[in-house]
């Protein structure tokens, strides 16, 4: 019998449970396996006392359907750089080989996937990785779970605000999450009907935005929609934290004098609720993967999906850069050639 560790590491995504659910109904229910769910990524392993559960197929019902993890999650679970810096990473392999635990599966984004590669590298451990964040910027896999829910959320809130914006000739202007890539805000402001799209990848200048709002009113339209990835930046400027939407909004109410603008920030709210249909298979094909390449003793490689098949690749490989995207991109054409406006 393996007995295998599973744990999440990073932010939380719509799917995490459904991967769990896939790894303990193959695993356990088909192979035999004991496996053991860490909670808070590394940190339910290398603090005193263990923070384990035993995973069966009995206790992971219901999950497909549910989101966050029962397992819980951490963006403070790097036992490399721990609380000031401490390396507790030691205590990790300690913790594994007292559970008894062979290897790990651990399901996380490019930071958790860097750490992954750095216990393998440094500990030897074996982890098989599984692809997840909902900024959809691990390059090494066609698309991660969790991105399509985050999408639909907001493409669900530009719907809402459409309507408010065009009761009232407004500027409705939505933050969305996306840090260093801007696939969310491509996507939603796509699908949502955005007027105005600004990610990260794509220096904004305030006059262009400001112009594509003037050009609307002059067509009929007083209001208009602007997305904006919260790691947008205007151009020749650096990144403020948290403020990427707020210098949308002053820019336009300083170029466009009179003009009603609003900000939403989405925030959390597209890291919640239930995963869509598209996440949980993925997130279930995933899940299979990974314990496909446990069995075939693959450690030290992700599970993901390329060419719309599920395989493995190096972790090293999976982190070796971001997908981003290129101005050049097909997405970036077509939503130019529809009418939406970059900024730069």
């Amino acid at each position: 019998m393996k007995t295998v560790g599973i744990l999440c590491g990073g932010g939380d995504a719509p799917g995490l449970n459904a991967v769990i659910r896939a790894v303990v109904k193959y695993g356990a229910g088909q192979l035999g396996w004991q496996l053991i769910g860490i909670e808070d990524s590394f940190n339910g392993v290398f603090e005193h006392p263990f923070r384990i559960q035993v995973l069966t197929p009995v206790s992971c019902r219901g999950l497909l359907q549910r989101g966050g993890t029962i397992l819980g999650t951490t963006n403070h679970g790097d036992p490399f750089h721990y609380e000031g810096g401490h390396d507790y990473s030691l205590n990790v392999v300690r913790g594994l080989e007292q559970l008894g635990i062979e290897g790990l599966i651990v399901i996380g984004g490019d930071g958790t996937m860097a750490i992954c590669q750095e216990l393998i590298e440094r500990h030897g451990l074996k982890i098989v990785g599984v692809p997840k964040t909902i900024d959809n910027d691990l390059y090494a896999t066609d698309v991660t779970f969790g991105f399509q829910s985050a999408v639909d959320c907001a493409t669900d809130a530009l719907d809402r605000l459409h309507t408010t914006a065009a009761s009232h000739d407004r500027v409705q202007v939505l933050e969305v999450m996306g840090r260093d890539t801007g696939w969310i805000a491509l996507h939603a402001g796509m699908s949502g009907g955005a007027d105005v799209v600004i990610v990260p990848e794509i220096p904004w200048e305030a006059e262009r935005v400001v112009r594509k709002i003037e050009e609307r009113k002059a067509i009929g339209r007083p209001f208009s929609i602007v997305i904006v990835a919260e790691g947008a930046v205007p151009t020749g400027e650096a990144l403020v934290p948290g403020k990427a939407g707020q210098r949308v909004v002053e820019a336009i109410e300083r170029l466009s004098p009179g003009a009603e603008v609003r900000l939403t920030v989405l925030g959390h709210l597209q890291r919640g609720g239930s995963p869509v249909a598209f996440d949980r298979l993925l997130a279930t094909r995933l899940g299979v993967g990974a314990v496909d390449l446990v069995q075939a003793g693959r450690w030290g490689e992700m599970s993901r999906l390329k060419n719309g098949r599920i395989d493995g690749v190096p972790i090293r490989e999976a982190i070796s850069m971001l997908r981003r995207i290129s101005p050049d991109d097909e997405l970036v054409r077509a939503a130019r050639a529809t009418g939406i406006e970059f900024g730069g």
